[in-house]
């Protein structure tokens, strides 16, 4: 084969690739919507954009490069969130204020010192534009982010625009109880569900519509809403390709399992895969036996899951080095498997299974407090610890869901 002919079947595989891909794609996020619209929100603005890797177009372009180069818009300045605007923070590490690489553009940190911008971040900057990917959870702290930076626009006189993307959870399933008086945090900022379905946009709307931002501030809000989402998919329906929303977020299902096993993890307790190939997968702990754990929690017939027993060596965080056994979580119908019940469900049976080893007998009692706050309430801990039986919190873990779904129905932007 020559190697002009060799070049035009390798261009054609590459554009039929690439049609194919683009075929795939169901919905438009918010960047999509903006650029069709040719900017024109953002026309002759100095803009402000909080945004990671996540925030892509379609055809996985950044929009740090889109907006830099778009036509009458003046990117001015980069805040990040936890992970950097380029994701190269490790969770829970301090971010610092740098000039981005590759535009020369300042980057203001929105997690480490300052996690509300300041006057000054704001003088230079008529709009501030959220773009990321989230995961739907209360305790992943870019909503977190989200809403300071409203309160902040607030505060400053700014336009705050939101470039929606999908909810990967969709938009049905709610969980958990609402954030109480006393647990307010960077995990648990706003008086919303563990679990929330809402998207980042729907949830701006809320945020500011019930003046849930600190002292009932209001800013000058806009959603550039998707095309084409639907509440009832995930993300797999919406042949979008997956960014890592964190680095223990490598894949879009990742968010399924987020909130399954997150909570648990706040306790050295067992690994649950954050160290391992399957982060939040999984539970395990040298002194476990696998075989006879997962065989109770399949006995407790969860809808939608099945627990496999599972051997294997961390490679850093619990456990380093050390070899262990538990259960993967495997979730064969994710529309009935009740994702938050699940490490609640395995702390009961390994208390059954290892008495002397109750979760909150032996956790680190210095860590209740944040394991208090991604529940958004001690109550969770306080009734479960008395018979170590998730049915004596679960009425109170749920409580607040149906009160909640009415009121969330009035920022649906999706059907």
């Amino acid at each position: 084969m020559n190697r002009k002919l060799a070049f035009l079947l390798l261009l054609a595989l590459t554009l039929t690739t690439a049609s194919a891909r683009r075929g795939g794609i169901r919905i438009r996020t918010g960047i999509e919507v903006l650029k069709a619209d040719n900017f024109k929100i953002l026309e002759g603005k100095r803009v402000g954009l909080i945004t990671n890797p996540t925030g892509v177009d379609n055809e996985l372009r950044s929009d740090i490069d889109i907006l830099h180069s778009a036509p009458g818009v003046r990117l001015v300045a980069l805040f990040g969130p936890e992970h950097g605007v380029r994701g190269n923070a490790h969770a829970g590490q301090s971010v610092g204020s740098a000039r981005d690489e590759v535009t020369g553009l300042p980057v203001y940190s929105l997690f480490g010192k300052t996690r509300k911008a300041t006057p000054e971040m704001l003088r230079d900057i008529d709009v501030l534009v959220y773009d990321i990917q989230d995961i739907g959870c209360r305790s992943f702290t870019y909503i977190s982010t989200m809403g300071l930076a409203m309160e902040a626009a607030a505060e400053n006189g700014k336009e705050f625009v939101v470039l929606d993307r999908p909810n990967p959870l969709g938009g049905n399933r709610v969980e958990g109880c609402l954030t109480e008086d006393g647990f307010e945090t960077f995990v648990s900022q706003y008086k919303i569900p563990y679990i929330y379905g809402l998207t980042a946009g729907e949830l701006a709307m809320m945020l500011n519509g019930e003046r849930m931002l600190s002292g009932g501030k209001q800013c000058k809000l806009t959603v550039v809403r998707m095309r084409g989402w639907k509440r009832r998919m995930t993300y797999a329906d919406t042949g979008l390709e997956w960014i890592p929303s964190s680095p223990h977020i490598p894949h879009a299902t990742s968010a399924f399992y987020y909130p399954l096993s997150g909570i648990l993890g706040e306790f050295s307790y067992m690994n649950i895969g954050v160290g391992y190939t399957i982060p939040f997968e999984m539970f395990a702990a040298p002194w476990v036996d696998g075989a006879r754990l997962a065989e109770r929690l399949n006995a407790l017939k969860v809808p939608g899951i099945i627990f496999r027993p599972l051997y294997c060596k961390p490679f850093y965080a619990t456990y380093k080095d050390e070899q262990v056994e538990g259960v993967q979580v495997h979730i064969i119908d994710y529309e009935r498997a009740p994702l938050t019940d699940i490490q609640f469900l395995v702390m009961q049976e390994m208390a059954a299974m290892y008495p002397d080893k109750a979760v909150f007998d032996v956790a680190d009692k210095g860590r209740f407090r944040m394991f208090d706050c991604v529940c958004g309430s001690s109550k969770i801990r306080e009734l479960f610890s008395r018979r170590n039986r998730w049915e004596d919190a679960r009425a109170y873990w749920y409580k607040d869901v149906d009160a909640f779904k009415r009121l969330s129905r009035k920022y649906y932007l999706y059907k």
